[in-house]
């Protein structure tokens, strides 16, 4: 799938930055089909050495471009859209926003148009390809939202939701990354206690949780049927597992979850 249209990134941090190298790497935009903007445009030498457009003037690129990322900080939203407001051309532009916290209502309304807005939360596993991104929107077309399902597709995996469920997609699936690595963490903690050198302790148990999500993804599983496959009568699985579950594993995963939640969605109303 190659287009002719040109996209810009405004604000090419980490999430960004991987966007545009996984579209370029799918062979859906060459470099010179992206604008990467960036308060410090040097730390944006090296991909300007590429052929990607950069500069520091996010009107200029929206101007340029007929696909606008809004990929900043939530309390930069506001005056980034006060910036790119006289370049914002309702009939031209799409705009992807994957600013926690911010429906696509109030996006138009704080640019004053009737501009088609599409949310997008993917982690931080872009950068390497392996993405669960969500897409929500309110008022985008069909053609608009599988454009942007194919976009994500080249950086992970991507799912349409209803946009009331965005937050809590940025608890499960953005702010979920650190709570897995945290998981990871323990586990290759607990190796180390029981005998293992640490490196190799985490390499273990990264390789054997990357198992475990496999087999679900793979085989289309549950986990307790996994489970299940691995825990025998009076053995040494089902001890440790109970064990953690009177020390409460999964009631803190569940908890630290809906917390991630209720804070995410008041990241730009509390700014």
């Amino acid at each position: 799938m190659e287009t002719q249209q040109h996209i810009a990134i405004l604000g090419s941090g980490n999430i960004g930055l991987a966007l545009a190298k996984g579209l370029v790497k799918a062979g859906i935009f060459t470099p010179q089909q992206i604008t990467l903007t960036r308060r410090n445009i040097a730390a944006l030498a090296a991909l300007a050495d590429e052929g990607y457009n950069v500069t520091s003037n996010n009107a200029e690129a929206v101007t340029k471009a007929d696909i606008v990322v809004l990929a900043i900080l939530p309390q930069q939203l506001n005056k980034l859209l006060d910036e790119i407001k006289p370049a914002a051309n309702q009939t031209k532009h799409l705009l992807i926003s994957v600013v926690s916290g911010v429906s696509c209502q109030d996006i138009r309304n704080q640019l004053g148009l009737d501009v088609q807005v599409i949310r997008a939360m993917p982690n931080t596993a872009i950068a390497i390809g392996q993405s669960m991104t969500c897409i929500a929107t309110d008022n985008a077309s069909a053609a608009n939202v599988s454009l942007v399902l194919s976009l994500f597709d080249t950086v992970g995996v991507s799912i349409q939701i209803n946009e009331e469920l965005m937050t809590s997609a940025t608890a499960l699936c953005a702010c979920g990354i650190a709570f897995f690595l945290r998981s990871i963490r323990a586990a290759s903690q607990g190796g180390t206690e029981i005998g293992f050198h640490a490196h190799d302790a985490l390499k273990m148990a990264a390789q054997t949780a990357k198992g475990a999500a496999d087999l679900l993804l793979q085989l289309a599983s549950h986990p307790e049927q996994e489970i299940d496959k691995v825990t025998s009568p009076k053995g040494c699985t089902i001890a440790g597992l109970n064990e953690m579950e009177h020390n409460g594993f999964s009631s803190a995963m569940i908890k630290g979850i809906k917390v991630s939640a209720e804070k995410a969605g008041a990241l730009y109303k509390s700014e």
